[in-house]
């Protein structure tokens, strides 16, 4: 493909950033969503064609030299591969029908405008992320990101607590780049280049042997930044939290961009983690501790977006125990299949708040699947999917990954069975107490309950089919499929297959993979059964907050970690900038006032000595005669 239209796939969402964000009170509302939405179709366009033009090399497009230091020069180049092809898709293809979805569900707020704008911004640097041929650029998306979804969750200004959660998000996202950014430093150190190519090349090609320090260190300096951008504890707590923002930013940065970041990287970075499989055991573990305690966390949550909230969190952890074992494909498969079903809860789930007249909280609600019949069934189908049940896409990338995670490690198998449960179950509680029984809501709400716009519905429809036959894209050989995907990215994992092959040695026998497919979708099946028992043949309401006691309790107060976090830092690092800002003060008052009022002190002194007598001045002068001769007398 010509360079030219490659560069169209970044450059059209920041046209429809300018022009919504330029002269978004000037631009007709009625054109607004439009134009956001073409800038995304536009992009998701191109990027179909990329696709099929895509010849099976790498590609570099640079587009001018921009850094250049004594040997190291940087230049701004995008890179069109297998991995940024499937990115590509993901975050144009989903953003699309979250741009659409938002003509609807914020046409009423005061900055629509602005509000694609910022939209239109986050796919902007989430797409020079996915397209940068080195980390550098990656590093611009990478904050980008980062900075538009402070902008996002804390959208609604006016409410302090939804600043908060975009100052909280910011801060603890900066805590991992950091790590990022120095791991970057070390790239840079060693390697000579941030090229991806070219340091790839010189890690597989450069004597470094198997956990060597260096490698070691830098992979561990990215996966602290991938721990703050993907929510892995303990950088966790602020992804929740976002959902204080519009629920479109909930799906857009769940599913198709922000949160997948620190995948992509270490995906793109495989050659070096393959090296240092001190650092995967490591990702492995973060992200089965992460999955497991999402999960647990989930159970008893009660705002619709907070249980999708810890979701993805424990989604994210699966993906991150795929990478801890070397399963890339199998991590870059759970990404795409993720981002259909789960941006389709968030949309669904604003889809019933939009009808619920703004309530989240599911104890309030029941029985909407009589009067949201298209949410309910689109919503049914991803519940289905992230539970794992065959033949939805989640069936399939959730599979993988516990296959290869039962290959390496049997304990590690039996937690993520274990996580997959809690999963069904909290999901099939949502989806039963939300959609099932008696209305409990005002009957202000009740009579204002209706089906969202087709420009809302529309979408949801099709990323339930997404949701549907996602998994027909990597079928594995056991049913009868040619693991197409796996095909595909194949080339990105050569050098990794070098420095490393035992990594990819692994291989289950036909019935093993039938026994672990059994166990994984009974557990599911069982868990879903004991949610139907309880929340509806059992009737069953979530408890009022007061009424929760004992663990239950610890869980519904998600482990206390932000209460922990709060006395462990927040405020530790309050009072130190108080008593810094105390002495700050001091310094001012002694330094700065106390100089001001020395110079006053003797002005008013030295001025007496201007009396207006001229006697008085011919004494003083010939004084100072005096005592000039008598210095230069003693100096001889």
């Amino acid at each position: 493909m010509s360079p030219s239209l490659l560069i169209l796939i970044p450059l059209l969402p920041l046209i429809g950033f300018t022009i919504n964000g330029i002269g978004f009170r000037h631009v007709p509302k009625s054109l607004v969503g439009v134009i956001g939405s073409a800038a995304t179709l536009g992009a998701f366009i191109i990027s179909i064609l990329a696709w099929n033009s895509f010849d099976g090399q790498p590609q570099v497009v640079k587009l001018f030299d921009w850094i250049s230091i004594g040997q190291l020069t940087i230049p701004f180049s995008f890179q069109i591969d297998q991995l940024s092809l499937l990115m590509l898709m993901v975050v144009t293809g989903v953003g699309s029908l979250i741009h659409i979805y938002s003509i609807g569900y914020m046409h009423h707020d005061e900055g629509f405008g602005k509000f694609f704008a910022f939209l239109n911004l986050f796919l902007f640097f989430m797409l020079l992320l996915v397209m940068g041929s080195n980390y550098v650029i990656m590093f611009i998306g990478w904050e980008g990101v980062g900075l538009c979804s402070y902008l996002l969750i804390g959208f609604w200004n006016k409410v302090t607590n939804y600043n908060n959660a975009a100052r909280k998000a910011f801060i603890m996202n900066r805590i991992g780049d950091l790590g990022f950014l120095l791991g970057i430093f070390m790239i840079i150190q060693h390697f000579g280049s941030v090229e991806y190519l070219e340091v790839f090349n010189k890690a597989a090609n450069g004597g470094f042997g198997i956990n060597d320090t260096v490698i070691v260190t830098i992979t561990a300096l990215l996966f602290v930044g991938a721990m703050g951008k993907s929510a892995q504890i303990p950088l966790y707590t602020w992804l929740p939290d976002a959902m204080a923002g519009p629920t479109p930013v909930s799906a857009l940065i769940h599913a198709a961009t922000m949160v997948t970041a620190g995948i992509y990287m270490v995906i793109r970075s495989n050659v070096l983690y393959s090296l240092a499989p001190a650092t995967l055991g490591f990702v492995g573990g973060i992200g089965l501790l992460t999955a497991l305690v999402a999960a647990s966390i989930g159970l008893y949550q009660n705002d619709i977006k907070k249980v999708l909230a810890y979701s993805t969190v424990s989604q994210l952890g699966y993906m991150f125990l795929a990478l801890g074992v070397g399963a890339y494909t199998s991590a870059m498969f759970h990404v795409m299949t993720h981002a259909f079903f789960k941006a389709l809860l968030f949309l669904g789930a604003g889809s019933v708040i939009h009808a619920m007249s703004d309530e989240q909280d599911i104890r309030n609600m029941g029985g909407l699947r009589k009067h949201l019949p298209v949410t309910f069934w689109t919503f049914t189908i991803a519940t289905f999917a992230i539970a794992g049940i065959f033949p939805l896409s989640g069936f399939f990338s959730k599979d993988e990954i516990l296959a290869h995670v039962f290959e390496h490690n049997k304990i590690m198998w039996a937690l993520g069975i274990v996580g997959a449960m809690m999963t069904a179950f909290y999901m099939f509680r949502l989806l039963f107490v939300t959609f099932f029984g008696d209305f409990r809501g005002t009957h202000e709400q009740e009579h204002h309950l209706h089906e969202s716009p087709a420009t809302m519905t529309i979408p949801l429809m099709v990323l339930a089919v997404l949701s549907a036959v996602g998994g027909l894209m990597n079928i594995p050989h056991v049913l009868g499929g040619g693991e197409a995907l796996g095909h595909f990215m194949a080339p990105l994992f050569e050098g990794s297959k070098q420095v490393n092959p035992a990594l990819f040695e692994g291989h289950l026998e036909h019935s093993t993979e039938y026994i672990l497919m059994g166990v994984s979708v009974g557990a599911a099946v069982l868990a879903i059964g004991f949610a139907y028992s309880l929340f509806i043949s059992k009737a069953v309401v979530p408890a009022a907050d007061k009424d929760v006691t004992g663990f239950p309790k610890v869980l519904q107060n998600k482990y206390y970690i932000d209460e922990l976090y709060d006395s462990v830092f927040v405020k530790p690092i309050s009072k130190l900038s108080d008593i810094l800002y105390s002495f700050g003060e001091f310094l001012i008052d002694v330094i700065v006032n106390g100089s001001g009022r020395l110079v006053q002190f003797l002005g008013g002194r030295l001025r007496l000595l201007q009396t207006g007598e001229t006697g008085f001045y011919v004494f003083a002068m010939v004084i100072g005669i005096v005592l000039v001769l008598a210095w230069n007398f003693l100096l001889k």
